[in-house]
């Protein structure tokens, strides 16, 4: 994201969600926190619902926010490679929270939690 565009944002709210607003940006985010560098095509395994389209879609953006880095080897087939950056590292409590209080709603809801082991 650009400084131009963050600054016609009207509360802090509105430029995390700019950041995490997208359908899986935070679960890649997570994803990589658990797995601390992840291919691409790991990435996709661990989220089989996203095209790939969305997927590289998410991955880019996320990189040009300064969240996730992407390392590519110049070996064929081409190789690369997603971790958190820095910046993207003081997302993780968010993201945890989030996890947190999914699991809590899933008990709410009274249905089996999908992802238990988290």
């Amino acid at each position: 994201m650009d400084r131009k565009k963050a600054l016609t944002f009207h509360c802090s709210v509105e430029a995390t969600i700019a950041v995490l607003g997208g359908k899986y940006k935070a679960i890649i985010i997570w994803h990589l926190n658990v797995n601390k560098i992840m291919r691409y095509n790991e990435i996709q395994k661990a989220i089989p619902q996203a095209t790939a389209k969305m997927l590289s879609q998410q991955l880019k953006e996320l990189e040009n926010d300064g969240i996730v880095k992407r390392k590519l080897y110049p070996v064929v087939p081409p190789k690369t490679e997603y971790s958190l950056t820095e910046q993207g590292k003081t997302l993780v409590p968010i993201v945890n929270s989030m996890s947190d209080w999914g699991h809590q709603y899933f008990d709410f809801l009274g249905i089996p939690d999908p992802c238990p082991e988290d």
